[in-house]
């Protein structure tokens, strides 16, 4: 394991009070967990814990943290850094999200990790969006629906290198949307235009929603028309994000492909909190038995994970294949028969990928007065 990414998503508990006193177990302390701190879901009445995991490039969990609550994700750097020291990594990157990217957030992870990967806010960083989006460069494919190009800004110790990378099947999706969407701008307009008003209520509603003000302009007499400047400003974005990294060694291609693994830990994430692994809401309020929760719903992850690898399905999909297989019990002839359904040809397959040898059909033949009881 070469390469290893991190990432945090808080769990909220099903309790009014915040944890005050630490727990003592097995000669170590556990410290109070169930605190009240900033929750990405809007959550902050309720006390919370947050996980962290460390997973492979492929998704893999390797292992698994639960911090108090109000637990900073910068902060718990240099607490990770002590606890791989001893697994002897070649190499260990913090991917994190444009929430992250600030000078003091890349300081504390140049100190604790020493290597990052952050997507920059394009919008906000103003020599990305306005000089590393026109500056001139060829593209190169590294990934289906993925091509990268590498612009540095500055020079010396402020030299700062971006690795743009630009989605051609994303970037028609956002012009369609566009289209459609500027399709609704006209429309309105021309429902203001046959009301002749010179500043109606309509008009400051459009230029200050979220969906539309974006592409509008207004004059001194309040009218509002579309400000083809502005859509082509947007259309500059189509299809692209920016990362930023402190590691030269790593290749642009690298870079892309490290940060676009982030939505694979989201959805690690997402898969514990809303499906079958029920990581959320958390009744425990011992803090040995929160910790022991998520420690075995993050082992069902590495299960599905590994099936899902194996497989070369998803999660969903092989499930509901293993579900065709049943065992039902009958009887004949005086005799209690345990059988198991026939295997269709998929499952077949999926239970060779996975390693698992197939059932027998016959399981068991009993007396009905010695039959045992297999369900």
């Amino acid at each position: 394991m070469d390469l290893i990414f991190w990432d945090t998503t808080p769990l909220y508990c099903e309790i009014d009070d915040e944890d005050e006193e630490s727990e003592s177990w097995q000669t170590r302390l556990i410290p109070a967990l169930r605190k009240r701190g900033h929750n990405k879901e809007g959550r902050d009445n309720n006390p919370q814990v947050v996980v962290g995991l460390a997973l492979t490039r492929d998704g893999l969990p390797v292992r698994s943290w639960v911090f108090p609550g109000h637990t900073a994700d910068v902060t718990t750097m240099t607490h990770l850094k002590d606890d791989w020291r001893g697994w002897r990594l070649n190499r260990c990157v913090f991917v994190g999200d444009s929430g992250m990217f600030s000078e003091a957030n890349r300081q504390r992870l140049s100190r604790a990790l020493g290597r990052y990967i952050l997507a920059v806010p394009m919008r906000k960083v103003t020599e990305v969006s306005l000089d590393g989006l026109t500056r001139p460069g060829r593209y190169r494919d590294v990934a289906p629906n993925l091509r990268v190009k590498e612009v540095y800004v500055g020079e010396g110790e402020r030299r700062r290198r971006y690795v743009i990378c630009h989605n051609p099947e994303e970037e028609a999706r956002e012009q369609a949307h566009r289209a459609r969407l500027l399709e609704l701008v006209r429309a309105e307009l021309a429902a203001l235009d046959v009301r002749q008003a010179d500043h109606p209520k309509k008009a400051c509603e459009l230029m200050a929603s979220r969906r539309f003000g974006r592409y509008l302009r207004m004059d001194a007499r309040g009218r509002l028309s579309i400000d083809t400047t502005k859509v082509a400003a947007e259309a500059k974005y189509d299809g692209k994000f920016v990362v930023t990294t402190n590691d030269d060694t790593l290749d642009a291609a690298d870079v892309a492909l490290g940060y676009r693994s982030m939505t694979l830990i989201e959805g690690c994430f997402r898969r514990m909190k809303t499906t079958g692994l029920q990581t959320r809401p958390i009744y425990h309020w011992r803090a040995r038995r929160i910790i022991a929760h998520v420690k075995l719903c993050v082992l069902a992850l590495l299960l599905e994970r590994a099936a899902e690898i194996r497989g070369q399905q998803t999660w969903r999909t092989i499930r509901h294949t293993l579900d065709q297989l049943q065992v039902v019990r009958y009887r004949m002839h005086g005799k209690t028969i345990v059988q198991s359904t026939r295997v269709t040809a998929p499952l077949a397959d999926l239970l060779r990928r996975l390693g698992v040898p197939l059932p027998q059909r016959i399981l068991e033949v009993a007396d009905e007065a010695h039959a045992s009881s297999l369900p």
